[in-house]
């Protein structure tokens, strides 16, 4: 089975942000995605590698020696810099040491979008689930995702939510992790249809 994977990203710490997903709530958030990880256990996890959620589903991946194919929006230094770095905690070494691993591997791929085009990232979703599809060998019914989120819209441009929206739309298992709460039920994160 292969996991495509998607969330948000660490709150800017500024207050403008309604606590999508606090820098406190890392390390509850890590446990549930090792616990995923390990109750689905997939062959690869295929997502991004922003701040926040991708990475700590691509660390726990690296953990439990699962292969993980990344595919980040633009070059790897524009994307370290308005993806990863731009927030709160320690990230931006966290995102060199698993860019340098999956790059060895063969499995980094840099779509060269445009940074300032609009549908930027929803256009690197479904590079997302192309790369899955294509691992799958057109086996779509072998693709499950997760989604990492606070469970609300942040509105229209939410690619969170668009994520969420076309995984169940195509018929595939969502596992959600709550980002949000400090502290919930030591029950496995809940399971949509």
């Amino acid at each position: 089975m292969i996991l495509v994977y998607a969330g948000r990203r660490i709150d800017p710490g500024d207050g403008t942000s309604p606590g999508r997903f606090p820098l406190a709530n890392v390390a509850r958030v890590e446990e549930d995605v090792e616990r995923v990880l390990r109750q689905l256990r997939p062959a690869a996890v295929v997502g991004s590698a922003a701040c926040g959620s991708d990475l700590l589903v691509l660390e726990a991946a690296g953990r439990l020696h699962v292969r993980r194919r990344v595919l980040i929006a633009f070059d790897r230094s524009t994307f370290r810099a308005t993806s990863v770095t731009d927030r709160p905690g320690n990230w931006g070494p966290r995102f060199d040491t698993i860019i340098n691993a999956v790059s060895a591997c063969g499995d980094l791929v840099e779509l060269a979008l445009d940074p300032k085009q609009s549908g930027t990232y929803q256009e690197a979703n479904a590079g997302i689930f192309r790369e899955a599809e294509g691992l799958t060998g057109g086996h779509e019914d072998d693709i499950a995702a997760l989604v990492l989120w606070n469970g609300a819209t942040r509105g229209t441009d939410d690619v969170t939510e668009a994520f969420f929206k076309d995984a169940r739309r195509r018929g595939w298992p969502v596992t959600e992790i709550d980002t949000a709460t400090p502290s919930v039920d030591p029950e496995v994160p809940k399971r949509s249809p």
